[in-house]
Parts: C-alpha cells; sequence; structure tokens
C-alpha cells in the first residue's frame, strides 16, 4: 500500500507550482502568442527543459527532499506547459498555418533534447558519477 505524502512535500508542490505558473503567466502576457509563432511557449519549454535537467547536478538539491519537489514539480512544472504547446500546435493548424505547426513542433522537441543535452555537459564530471551512483538514472 502506497503511502500518501507528506504535508510537506503536498505545500512545496503547490507553492512551487504556483510560483510557476505565474511567472509563466507573465512571459504570456509579455509575449502573447497571437496568430504568430508561439515563442513564448517555445521559450519556456526550453528553459524549464534545461532547468529540471540541471537539478540533479545539484547535490544540496538531491540531498534535499523537499528542494526537488519545490524546484522541479513544483516551480518547473509550473514553468513548462505541454498542454499549451499541444494547443497553440493544433490552433496554428486550424487556422491553416500547418507549416508554422511543423515548424513549431520540431523546433520545441529538438530544441528541449538539445537544452537537457547542455544541461548534462554543464554538469560536472563528479557530480555526474555522484548522481550515476545514487542511481538517478535508472
Amino acid at each position: 500500500m502506497r503511502q500518501p505524502p507528506r504535508p510537506l512535500f503536498v505545500v512545496a508542490a503547490a507553492l512551487g507550482g504556483a510560483a510557476g505558473a505565474l511567472a509563466r503567466w507573465g512571459v504570456d502576457q509579455a509575449w502573447p502568442a497571437g496568430t504568430g509563432f508561439p515563442w513564448g511557449t517555445l521559450t519556456i519549454n526550453i528553459t524549464g527543459s534545461f532547468l529540471l535537467a540541471l537539478l540533479p547536478a545539484f547535490a544540496t538539491v538531491r540531498r534535499h527532499p523537499v528542494l526537488p519537489v519545490l524546484l522541479g514539480t513544483g516551480v518547473l512544472g509550473g514553468w513548462t506547459t505541454l498542454s499549451t504547446y499541444a494547443n497553440q500546435s493544433r490552433s496554428l493548424i486550424a487556422e491553416g498555418h500547418g507549416g508554422t505547426a511543423l515548424t513549431y513542433v520540431a523546433t520545441t522537441l529538438v530544441a528541449c533534447v538539445l537544452a537537457v543535452r547542455l544541461a548534462h555537459v554543464w554538469s560536472s564530471p563528479a557530480a555526474q558519477e555522484e548522481f550515476e551512483a545514487e542511481e538517478g538514472n535508472e
């Protein structure tokens, strides 16, 4: 039987998620997608992928059980947005901008994978070895 999450984890995820969602809302307000290319959402998802992949490089984050929940699940979970990405892609296709939609989908996928790779490269070899020893990539 699975244990319910500890209240501190729930609070950390909720507060972090609220902070991430508010930050994303701010970007959406400053850089609305409109009928053009959704640069704001693209930027949000690339930076979120990079930062989420970089989190395990920090021993402090790995060793404090609340920090991954607060920063990863919470802040970066609220910051990134698969649903908006999917909806904007659908809207572009529905509005007759299939080429733009395809460019958006492909650019997001490639850029996010490259961002994760860059985060790995920026992690120190010692941090990578420690993460592997903790079975982080299993």
